[in-house]
């Protein structure tokens, strides 16, 4: 089962969480094979994360909490707020299985929690993209999309202006 954690910053979480870089990717290290998508998104001229985003293949929903709440930047106050929701991969791939990057565009997390927003269209931009879904599996409540596009208002296209979509700019994470 997939599941979609996205932890929104506290305001001035950002020195805390380079603090803990360390400690974070290490819990990370132990979900390496599962992972689906992972990284940061950041504020619009990328000099601060406002977020941690990380869609991860586990057992059940036990293990999602676990993997969520006992996170060494939940764990230490960085997170305002956490989202988890199953998480049902339309794609079909991971972040590291997308190849068909283009120069001069830049990576955006894109997410509405409207059930009624359609599907994106289909594109070789998309990264990864998939149904947020009720924590039982059953009920959709949204889509998220990882992309790549040439400014925040064209990523913003992919949902409908009524979808009121959250568009973040995103970077692929891990240890670099």
């Amino acid at each position: 089962m997939e599941y979609f954690v996205y932890g929104r910053d506290l305001p001035g979480a950002f020195d805390l969480k380079v603090r803990l870089r360390e400690e974070h990717w290490s819990f990370m290290d132990e979900y390496a094979d599962r992972l689906i998508a992972r990284g940061p998104t950041m504020t619009p001229d990328e000099s601060a994360s406002t977020g941690s985003l990380h869609i991860v293949d586990l057992p059940d929903i036990a293990a999602a909490r676990a993997f969520a709440y006992e996170e060494p930047y939940y764990l230490a106050g960085a997170f305002e707020t956490v989202l988890l929701h199953r998480f049902r991969n339309l794609a079909g791939r991971t972040m590291w299985e997308f190849t068909e990057a283009v120069e001069d565009y830049e990576r955006f997390l894109v997410f509405s929690l409207d059930p009624t927003a359609p599907e994106p269209a289909a594109s070789k931009h998309l990264i990864v993209y998939g149904d947020l879904l009720a924590l039982d599996g059953e009920t959709r409540i949204g889509h998220a999309v990882l992309l790549e596009a040439p400014s925040a208002e064209s990523a913003a296209t992919v949902f409908p202006a009524t979808a009121n979509a959250e568009v973040h700019p995103w970077r692929f994470g891990g240890r670099n």
